[in-house]
């Protein structure tokens, strides 16, 4: 009767299986941030920088996908000014983002472009990539660092997803909710929440908050999450504070302020925020009012 009953569970489709519980925030006692201190720090960081334009072309698939008209606001012209945006770039698949945001991990922006175009370049397409023998996509990849880890990662996501899905395909996803599109990509040897994160809300155009060094420092240093706080603890809250409506901008900015602002990223190879050096300035979008002081100065004030 027990096997019966084991094989009647096994033969049941997955989305009849029950969900998992969603997660709880890890640090309930811990009330910030609150809805208006997210959109004053946007608001804020926004005046400061305008929006970054390296997360133009995402922004813009979000807003289409909204219905919106494209507009950017502030952009050093004065708070609440807007101006439209025409980007005009077409839209990348799920895997080209899933592989870009591997190749993105433990190096810099431009390091991480160069390997994903040099990758490209090399192997045309997907089948390609996964024919090769492991050697050659390293040599592809050399200059994003990391190149036999993350050449194996990139293997064995293509590998799987042949063998699952019978194609290199990762378009499916758009028609699954958070949860399940979390579990598929979490399925893949070396993809964490932060790649998850990044794949939901850069290309997937979801509501998801990722957290990385520069956003984990920041959150620390105003007070947004416990100083003890670990990165997947911080995640977890801060994508149950942060209002769903904001967390792409906020995010972006606040990435963009940690490059640039080393009081609030707590790197000595960042920029003081209002205050740029010949190298940084030409590799970073710098503060265009210089002199002017750090805008999350007040919220450290609080914390």
């Amino acid at each position: 009767m027990q096997a019966q009953r084991k094989r009647k569970l096994q033969d049941r489709p997955s989305s009849a299986l029950p969900s998992k519980p969603v997660q709880q925030d890890p640090y309930p006692t811990h009330h910030g941030p609150t809805p208006e201190e997210c959109r004053a720090v946007r608001d804020d960081l926004l005046a400061l920088h305008g929006f970054p334009q390296e997360f133009a072309k995402y922004r813009e698939q979000r807003l289409r996908k909204l219905g919106l008209v494209v507009k950017e606001e502030g952009g050093g012209h004065g708070r609440g000014e807007v101006k439209t945006v025409l980007v005009g770039e077409e839209e990348e698949s799920i895997l080209d983002g899933l592989v870009k945001t591997v190749l993105s991990q433990n190096t810099t922006d431009v390091n991480s472009q160069r390997a994903f175009a040099s990758l490209k370049s090399a192997f045309p397409s997907w089948e390609d990539v996964l024919a090769a023998e492991s050697t050659c996509i390293e040599d592809a990849i050399r200059c994003g660092g990391l190149a036999p880890t993350k050449a194996a990662c990139i293997k064995n996501i293509l590998t799987c997803l042949l063998e699952k899905r019978g194609k290199l395909c990762l378009e499916f996803l758009r028609d699954l909710s958070v949860s399940e599109i979390k579990a598929e990509l979490s399925l893949f040897k070396g993809i964490g929440p932060k790649t998850v994160a990044c794949v939901l809300m850069f290309h997937l155009q979801q509501d998801d908050f990722p957290v990385d060094t520069h956003v984990f420092e920041i959150a620390k240093t105003i007070g947004w999450i416990p100083t003890t706080a670990d990165r997947n603890k911080a995640y977890l809250h801060l994508n149950q504070r942060i209002p769903g409506e904001l967390k792409f901008d906020l995010n972006c900015l606040l990435f963009t302020h940690g490059k640039m602002c080393h009081r609030c990223g707590k790197r000595k190879d960042s920029q003081q925020c209002g205050k740029t050096k010949g190298s940084q300035q030409r590799k970073e979008s710098p503060v265009k009012s210089p002199g002017k002081a750090c805008p999350l100065l007040n919220y450290c004030k609080k914390s």
